[in-house]
């Protein structure tokens, strides 16, 4: 447990003092840091004040993960291959309508494509892992033979992973934060794969049912880092790990605010941050969004507010829309078209 915690105030734009930082050498910098504590009151502290090693972790620039360069916000399509998924389950599964709709997001402009044979909204029940790879691998390998964007697998279970990156996936993203099947981690360490580590409380049956934390904010970084811990020594550099609060897994709405309000103190884990609000229940509640595919525009809300706070990776449904919302933020911010 750490006993100061570092937020720092993001700041963007060419107006930048002399002794501003630059956040993780991206587009956001900063000169003050809200200092946390679990027993003291929180309070605004120069940069100068922070001390050197958690400048570092929040300075140093995040290397390329799975080939993707971290300088600019990259998007990750999400695709379920599973007949449960709370937003579109059942639509893309089978392997010739998730190639189909890879390849558009693709086109759309994914960067990345996520792909999941088990559903872990609130209330799912565990898969069976030769059905799960039943589901996934399939894909994986047609999409492999048709498409230069990487690939990657949204599993907890080291067996799927193993199928999938055998067929051509090039990163893990486990929800579970690598508590759910021990022998994953090392794995990955093994054969040098990058990851991707979520917070989740609970499990997909009972994550929901009131979720409670000491404080949301500095609980979900402290199992992040100690993850992060294990997976270094599992064999799996810094460089090679991306962390995810995880936004709607066992947290209220209450929770998933304040993770995004502070979303900038997770820089100081050192790793490149991923943040999943597509479609997500807490834009049903302060949206008034009841039907998931009416979730557009809160998820585009949620994508802007977390790279405007640093987040290098969005996961999302809604490739295209999120793509000419990034396009018309960085216009703006800049002052310039860009036409990346």
């Amino acid at each position: 447990m750490t006993d100061a915690y570092f937020r720092p105030l993001v700041q963007r734009g060419p107006h930048r003092p002399e002794d501003a930082v630059t956040l993780a050498g991206g587009w956001c910098w900063f000169t003050h840091a809200e200092r946390l504590h679990r027993q003291d009151p929180a309070r605004i502290v120069p940069v100068a004040e922070i001390p050197d090693h958690v400048i570092e972790r929040l300075s140093t620039p995040r290397p390329p993960i799975a080939g993707l360069h971290m300088n600019a916000p990259r998007l990750m399509g999400i695709l379920n291959v599973t007949p449960d998924s709370f937003s579109d389950g059942g639509r893309h599964n089978g392997p010739a309508r998730a190639v189909t709709h890879a390849r558009l997001m693709a086109e759309q402009g994914a960067d990345i494509i996520d792909i999941g044979g088990e559903s872990t909204r609130p209330g799912a029940v565990d898969v069976p892992v030769e059905a799960e790879i039943a589901r996934v691998e399939p894909v994986i390998q047609a999409l492999n033979q048709v498409l230069e964007t990487p690939l990657s697998i949204d599993t907890r279970k080291q067996p799927v992973a193993q199928s999938a990156l055998t067929a051509g996936a090039v990163l893990v993203n486990d929800v579970s934060g690598f508590t759910f099947d021990k022998t994953l981690a090392p794995y990955c360490g093994q054969y040098h794969v990058p990851v991707c580590v979520m917070h989740t409380q609970g499990n997909p049956q009972d994550m929901q049912d009131n979720p409670q934390y000491d404080d949301v904010l500095l609980d979900v970084f402290d199992f992040l880092n100690a993850q992060i811990c294990m997976l270094i020594e599992a064999g799996i550099p810094r460089h090679r790990i991306v962390a995810d609060p995880g936004l709607g897994f066992g947290k209220s709405t209450t929770h998933n605010l304040a993770l995004l309000q502070g979303l900038s103190l997770f820089h100081g884990l050192g790793v490149a941050l991923l943040v999943g609000g597509s479609r997500k229940g807490l834009i049903r509640v302060v949206g008034h969004a009841a039907d998931p595919n009416d979730r557009v525009p809160g998820s585009l809300a949620l994508a802007l507010a977390a790279v405007a706070q640093g987040a290098q990776i969005l996961r999302i449904h809604d490739v295209a829309e999120t793509k000419q919302a990034l396009r018309l933020w960085q216009a703006i911010e800049q002052g310039t078209m860009n036409d990346t």
